[in-house]
């Protein structure tokens, strides 16, 4: 190791010096241009030239065909394609407001759908304890399941669940919808609920 520091040494006190001496020291730093095929992140966007390391070119964007490299050939293939796959025109999007009557009729339309449903909930048993489940129903696990099953999304406050539902069974859970929903035959709105062993 001293041979080779008193050789640096030597060549940085002298005025000749090797030609491939300071060509070795840039290949660590070099960085190639290449042409993204997609958009990746902390990166660049699908058409961008960056500047990537040789190595993480070669063995993750080629291979994946994420990049080209930065050539006539290559820059004016992705040209042609953005000319045929992006449309020049953008369309403008206009959202309608939906009025009183189309909401009120969404709402009743959910709400009834819910009265005459029955939702099943799979739950494992403690052995030796009966009906008894191992973790009960939340009222978090009854909303995901109302939209799972049924594509209603309703929210926490609609749903009145005192405490978690610890045992097999059914029950019925109350439902707290707005007053706007005219109420079934003289009923409460009611979710039925089904606790069956798995």
């Amino acid at each position: 190791m001293s041979c080779l520091h008193y050789g640096k040494n030597i060549m940085r006190r002298s005025s000749m010096h090797h030609p491939l001496f300071y060509a070795a020291q840039g290949v660590r730093y070099r960085k190639l241009e290449v042409i993204l095929t997609t958009t990746i992140n902390k990166l660049g966007k699908a058409g961008e030239t960056v500047k990537v390391a040789p190595g993480y070119f070669r063995n993750y964007l080629m291979p994946k065909l994420l990049a080209l490299p930065n050539i006539d050939k290559f820059a004016h293939l992705i040209r042609e394609q953005r000319k045929i796959y992006q449309p020049e025109e953008v369309e403008e999007v206009k959202v309608v407001s939906k009025s009183e009557e189309t909401n009120s009729k969404e709402y009743e339309f959910a709400a009834n759908r819910l009265a005459k449903a029955k939702l099943n909930i799979r739950k494992f048993i403690i052995e030796g304890k009966g009906n008894e489940v191992r973790e009960p129903v939340t009222k978090e696990e009854i909303l995901a399941e109302i939209e799972r099953q049924l594509q209603v999304h309703i929210e926490p406050e609609n749903l009145h669940l005192p405490t978690a539902l610890s045992a097999l069974g059914e029950y019925k859970v109350p439902l707290r919808l707005p007053k706007a929903i005219p109420k079934p035959a003289g009923e409460e709105w009611v979710l039925n609920v089904k606790v069956r062993k798995r």
